[in-house]
C-alpha cells in the first residue's frame, strides 16, 4: 500500500531536493537562493530547465536522466504528487534535480534574470474559461521573461487541442520564433534523433490519453525579452473533454 498524504508531506519536509514555498508562507519566508541556484544547490554552471506543473515529476526526472550535464527543477503546488519524483530522484542519486513546491503565479520570486534557459509545460490545464491562468498566456509569458534567458525556449506538450491552438495564435500574433510544431507527435516523420529522445518520455496520464486515441501535440518557441506581448482576439473550439475520464462538455462550444 502506498504512503498517505501526511506521510508524504513528512518526507518532503526532510528531503534535501525539495523546497516548499506555497502562498501561505511565500510572503513571510525569504527565498535566499534566488539567483544562487547554481552556487548553492547544483554546485555547477550547467543550464537550468524548469518543468512548470510537473505533477509527479516524471518529465523532470526523465530529462535529468537523459541530460546529466543540465539541471532540472520541477515546480508544482501538489506536494503529494511531487513526492513521487522527488523520492525517485533521491533513490537514483540524481544531483541535477530539484523540486519547488509553490504556486506558479509567483514563479518569478524564485529566479533572477537569465537564470533559466528553458521551460517545459507538460499537459497543463488548458484553463478554457480563464485566459489569465493559461500557462502559455501573455500574463505568464511576461512572468517567464523576468528570469528566462533572452530567446530562451518554451516547450509545450499537450493533449488539448484548445490549448495548442490558443498557443499557436499567441506565438503567431506576437511574432515569436516558432522552432517546431506538430499536431500529432508520435506520427510525425522527420523528427531528428535528439527530439525523439527527449519526447520519448511519457507520463502516466499521457499513456492513458494515447490509449484513448488522442493526438499528442508539441511545439517549442523562443521568448525574446524585448517584444511586446498581446492576447490574440480569436474564438477557439473547446475540447470535448477536460481530462481523462471526465464527461464531455455540453455548453459553450468556443472560447477566447
Amino acid at each position: 500500500m502506498g504512503k498517505g498524504k501526511l506521510a508524504k508531506f513528512a518526507d518532503m519536509e526532510r528531503y534535501e531536493n525539495v523546497f516548499q514555498y506555497p502562498y501561505s508562507v511565500v510572503d513571510q519566508v525569504p527565498f535566499e537562493m534566488k539567483g544562487r541556484w547554481h552556487e548553492d544547490y547544483f554546485h555547477n554552471d550547467n543550464p537550468i530547465v524548469l518543468e512548470l506543473g510537473c505533477g509527479k515529476g516524471e518529465y523532470t526526472v526523465g530529462l535529468a536522466q537523459l541530460y546529466p550535464d543540465m539541471n532540472f527543477i520541477g515546480v508544482d503546488i501538489k506536494g503529494s504528487r511531487m513526492w513521487t519524483g522527488a523520492t525517485l530522484a533521491l533513490e537514483q542519486e540524481l544531483k541535477n534535480v530539484a523540486f519547488l513546491r509553490t504556486n506558479i503565479e509567483v514563479i518569478e520570486r524564485f529566479f533572477t534574470d537569465g537564470e533559466v534557459q528553458e521551460i517545459w509545460l507538460t499537459f497543463s490545464d488548458p484553463q478554457i474559461k480563464k485566459v489569465s491562468k493559461r500557462l502559455t498566456g501573455t500574463a505568464f509569458l511576461e512572468r517567464y521573461r523576468k528570469f528566462l534567458a533572452d530567446n530562451g525556449t518554451v516547450h509545450l506538450k499537450t493533449d488539448s487541442n484548445f490549448l495548442f491552438t490558443y498557443t499557436t495564435h499567441v506565438v503567431s500574433h506576437n511574432n515569436l520564433p516558432l522552432l517546431f510544431r506538430t499536431e500529432d507527435l508520435y506520427h510525425t516523420d522527420g523528427l531528428d534523433d535528439e527530439t525523439r529522445r527527449i519526447l520519448s518520455i511519457r507520463t502516466y496520464y499521457e499513456n492513458m490519453w494515447i490509449e484513448r486515441g488522442l493526438n499528442i501535440r508539441y511545439m517549442k518557441f523562443g521568448l525574446p525579452k524585448t517584444c511586446s506581448l498581446e492576447e490574440p482576439d480569436v474564438e477557439i473550439p473547446v475540447d470535448e473533454y477536460r481530462s481523462y475520464k471526465r464527461t464531455k462538455r455540453t455548453s459553450r462550444d468556443t472560447s477566447k
